[in-house]
């Protein structure tokens, strides 16, 4: 193999398909980048077994065609390291990678490319194309409720449904649920749900910006696939069944709270800065056009806070953990907030109040 490339040209989807690569690897070739140079374009590969990259890269001078693996991290931090100005040349010989540009010269190990595992193709049963935008706004209005390593692996994810004029990302981890929604006509005849992995979660995020061009997905029974620009994303699904999100969505709340989102955020980071590290409980106190945020932890101290919101109804006191509250008024785009409570002892429905694509369903605690 042998052929001459642009840093730049190089560069780019080896630092995204090195994401995909875990540093630790039971199998040594996890660890490397398969190569394929042919016909002018070089197509690179990583995978950790439940997700695939693949990236290709044209117009590429190629003077031999070949294939090979070669360590995903050190290729990457030596494109990372070298000049704009010469080109980069990779050229196979025997079980070496030489990588030269201008005076610099670098020889990395190999691993054959027959040892790189293939994500097995199966057919698809579903098509669908949206804008990158919609399904990154999408991720990000949900992905941070997803839980992490929970003996339920199905939380470990994020549910995507299609149906016939909506897609729907939810996401849980038995303490909160976010859940955010797109208007499309789908032509999907009946409902589908499968469940993405967290790792499949983050690393499609990164392939997607906010342009209106489409990102193409394509749902079979065990995996997903997504097609972004010159990128191929392949992800396996978990099995599983999601729970039932109706279900945790709480109705008929007769307390609504209407909040400036930022100045909620900035009091509630404030008071958890004095709540327990553990729990990071802090209580909420609830009057007329008023919200007093309280805190304490196990050192005798406490914060005390409050902001101006506009309320209406009977006093309450309710906890909920700090963190949560906060993730969510991150999560939110609009400036301000809703509210919806109806006793101590029951979840707290937050959404914006412009916008209804996206809702938050919180549990509360006792303190």
């Amino acid at each position: 193999m042998k052929l001459t490339i642009s840093r730049e040209s190089l560069l780019t989807p080896l630092q995204s398909i090195a994401g995909v690569v875990e540093k630790k690897q039971t199998m040594p070739v996890l660890s490397n980048v398969l190569l394929v140079a042919e016909d002018n374009t070089l197509v690179l590969t990583g995978t950790n077994m439940e997700v695939e990259l693949v990236g290709r890269v044209t117009p590429v001078h190629v003077d031999q065609p070949g294939r090979i693996t070669v360590p995903a991290r050190k290729l990457s931090d030596i494109c990372r390291a070298l000049g704009d100005e010469a080109p980069i040349e990779l050229v196979l010989e025997g079980d070496r990678l030489h990588v030269r540009c201008g005076a610099s010269h670098f020889t990395l190990s190999t691993l054959p490319a027959e040892h790189f595992p293939n994500v097995e193709d199966e057919p698809e049963s579903f098509r669908l194309e949206l804008p990158q935008k919609e399904l990154r706004r999408m991720f990000d209005a949900t992905a941070f409720a997803m839980a992490q390593q929970d003996v339920r692996y199905y939380l470990n994810g994020l549910l995507l449904e299609v149906d016939k004029d909506h897609v729907r990302t939810v996401a849980t981890d038995g303490h909160r649920l976010a859940m955010a929604h797109v208007e499309l006509d789908t032509g999907c005849a009946e409902p589908r749900q499968v469940i993405v992995p967290r790792k499949g979660v983050l690393e499609l995020s990164r392939l997607l910006d906010d342009a209106e061009t489409p990102v193409t997905l394509v749902i079979g029974d065990n995996h997903l696939r997504a097609t972004v620009g010159s990128y191929t994303f392949t992800s396996k699904l978990i099995e599983g069944k999601f729970p039932d999100y109706n279900r945790v969505i709480p109705r008929g709340g007769d307390k609504i709270v209407l909040a400036d989102r930022a100045t909620l955020k900035n009091t509630l980071q404030r008071a958890g800065i004095l709540s327990h590290e553990n729990i990071r409980g802090v209580r909420l106190n609830l009057a007329t056009n008023e919200l007093q945020v309280f805190a304490n932890n196990p050192d005798q101290e406490q914060a005390e806070d409050a902001l101006p919101v506009d309320y209406q109804g009977e006093s309450l006191q309710i906890g909920f953990n700090v963190g949560y509250l906060v993730d969510v008024m991150n999560a939110l785009e609009e400036d301000q907030v809703k509210i919806t409570l109806s006793n101590p002892n029951s979840s707290a429905l937050i959404e914006s109040q412009i916008d209804n694509r996206c809702l938050y369903v919180v549990m509360p605690m006792r303190l």
